[in-house]
């Protein structure tokens, strides 16, 4: 029996709003990074791009998790939201690999960078982030495909504060090296967050029991049903990053049970475990169809 239920909000004009404000704030920091030699600044703005990319992705996947299962694809496009997750973690890492690189380069050849006009635009670029980041806050602990919207967000207010940090500290030394050097901090720091959204979204991908279900309770409840005598093939998986799915083999002593224990399964795996998706096969108790066919022979 399947019980299912689609959760999940609607983030289509957070989207809209984070990817237009992103894309003027992109050209015009990247141009001021041209004129004042930074490359924090021309680095903050490619990796603005990247997650521009990443919030087009993740918008497609909302968009596609909604669609209707076809003959093809039974469950939908569920899953493209994981996909998503996965490849906003594998943009980011590249963007903070290619910002690490070329800072590299920098400490051979040091720049002469001015730091006022850093700190302007980087401080303007300090809000806009963070507002879009906020419009993702609420939903970045149950959608991983909004965390990973939430993440790029961030990382790009991080990197903007950090750039304003350089401008600052730009306007009052002449050390020009403080510039690569703050880029390849902030491209670690974000480094550890993005670590945990390719393993988590790689593990969901690879159908890993999902973070926020906890498969032993999940059997110790249907254990301590007393009509289940055991069970076997149990599988847990997302379907999504929102929706969860569980099959399991239910011995029974009674069949008779079959519809009433099933509801009541499946409303329990929802509403404490997060599991929407539910299909029970029932079995009827080998052994005590052994003990009927002993009890027929005597």
């Amino acid at each position: 029996m399947g019980h299912h239920h689609h959760s999940g909000d609607n983030y289509n004009k957070a989207f809209a709003f984070g990817i237009a404000l992103n894309l003027i704030y992109i050209v015009v920091e990247f141009i001021y990074g041209l004129l004042v030699n930074s490359l924090a600044l021309i680095a903050d703005a490619g990796h603005n791009l990247s997650d521009v990319l990443g919030l087009v992705l993740a918008w497609v996947a909302s968009y596609l998790v909604r669609k209707s299962p076809t003959q093809k694809y039974t469950y939908g496009l569920k899953k493209s939201s994981i996909l998503a997750a996965f490849l906003n973690a594998l943009i980011l890492l590249v963007a903070i690999g290619a910002i690490i690189w070329e800072a590299i380069g920098r400490f051979a050849k040091p720049e002469i960078i001015e730091g006022q006009t850093i700190m302007i635009v980087a401080g303007i670029g300090v809000i806009i982030n963070a507002v879009t980041a906020l419009l993702f806050f609420s939903g970045r602990k149950h959608d991983l495909n909004i965390k990973g919207a939430f993440l790029h967000m961030a990382a790009d207010a991080a990197i903007s504060f950090g750039v304003v940090i350089v401008g600052l500290l730009l306007t009052i030394t002449n050390y020009y090296w403080l510039d690569p050097v703050v880029s390849i901090v902030i491209g670690i720091i974000i480094f550890f967050g993005t670590w945990d959204l390719l393993k988590d979204s790689l593990s969901l991908a690879l159908d890993a029991i999902p973070k926020n279900v906890d498969r032993l309770a999940v059997e110790n409840y249907l254990l301590s049903l007393p009509e289940v005598e055991s069970i076997h093939d149990l599988h847990i998986w997302a379907m999504s990053t929102t929706e969860n799915s569980l099959t399991v083999h239910i011995t029974v002593n009674d069949l008779s049970v079959n519809d009433d224990l099933i509801k009541k399964i499946s409303k329990k795996l929802e509403e404490d475990f997060n599991i929407s998706h539910v299909t029970i096969q029932m079995e009827k108790s080998y052994t005590d169809e052994c003990k009927q066919k002993s009890d027929k022979h005597i």
